[in-house]
């Protein structure tokens, strides 16, 4: 038994022997061929294999880098794409600024020109209105002038007893009227002494039978004159008149009825002034 251990001691020694020759060989081959390649190489000058290959990239390198590029590429036109955009847009924001700033002032010159139009117009109306109210004026001051002048004209200076005569008719026939009722009574008295148709003087126009009641029924004497008669009777003297050159007057409801019908079959209708209706 302890033979055959030595046996197999012996065996195993020389098989490791024998692997340890056998590993120095090939390190030693292997040592040789590198030599021989860095000694040697594809020829003389140039560079050796091994230089080469660790100079030269890998296929996934070259991949890599040539995405790079294109993804470089890419982004570059995509940076070029936007830059286009964004200055397409400045214009369209430029060209929509300046339109609506063109449009703005168009509406202002046109609401200036309005404005101006109107202003005008303001002015020509205001310079009518001027005209027409100095036309106005003037025609008013020459109406004004011309009744003037024709109550001058018409003035008429009278007695004192025709005067008091005066007075007291008017009051007798219009005591009760307003002022333009006694003026026109007081007119028709002194319409009748000028028309040269009756008697010159207020006294006989006024007591010719059979023309006024209140010297029919003897009122007239005893009437009481007021101031306001006064004030009247002294305007119609001074040429104030509104007969329109009424000669008669007739209270219709006062007077008798073969009276009213002679009124109105004998002489022109002018007016009416309150109760008394004058004719001519």
């Amino acid at each position: 038994m302890l033979r055959l251990r030595s046996i197999l001691q012996q065996i195993c020694q020389f098989f490791a022997g024998m692997y340890r020759s056998f590993a120095v060989f090939m390190a030693g081959a292997a040592v040789i061929t590198i030599a021989t390649f860095l000694s040697a190489g594809f020829g003389s000058g140039s560079r050796n294999m091994l230089t080469v290959f660790a100079e030269t990239p890998a296929l996934e390198e070259l991949t890599s880098e040539a995405a790079v590029k294109k993804e470089g590429t890419v982004t570059q036109a995509k940076v070029q794409i936007k830059i286009s955009e964004a200055r397409m847009q400045a214009q369209q924001l430029a060209g929509n600024l300046l339109e609506k700033e063109v449009i703005q002032k168009q509406e202002l010159a046109e609401q200036s020109q309005a404005h101006i139009e109107q202003v005008n117009q303001q002015i020509a109306i205001e310079e009518e209105a001027k005209r027409q109210a100095e036309e106005a004026a003037r025609i008013a001051a020459e109406e004004a002038k011309r009744a003037e002048e024709e109550r001058a004209s018409r003035a008429m200076a009278v007695s004192s007893e025709d005067y008091q005569v005066l007075l007291k008719i008017v009051q007798a026939e219009a005591g009760i009227c307003d002022d333009k009722g006694k003026i026109l009574v007081a007119n028709v008295i002194l319409n009748r002494v000028r028309s040269g148709k009756f008697a010159n003087t207020v006294k006989g126009v006024v007591y010719a039978p059979s023309q006024f009641s209140p010297v029919s029924n003897g009122s007239i004497n005893s009437v009481k004159v007021t101031s306001e008669t006064i004030a009247c009777v002294d305007r119609a003297l001074a040429g104030e008149d509104y007969s329109n050159g009424a000669l008669y007057f007739m209270y219709r409801r006062g007077s008798r009825s073969r009276a009213v019908s002679w009124f109105d079959s004998h002489l022109t209708y002018l007016f009416k002034h309150e109760n008394h209706e004058f004719f001519k």
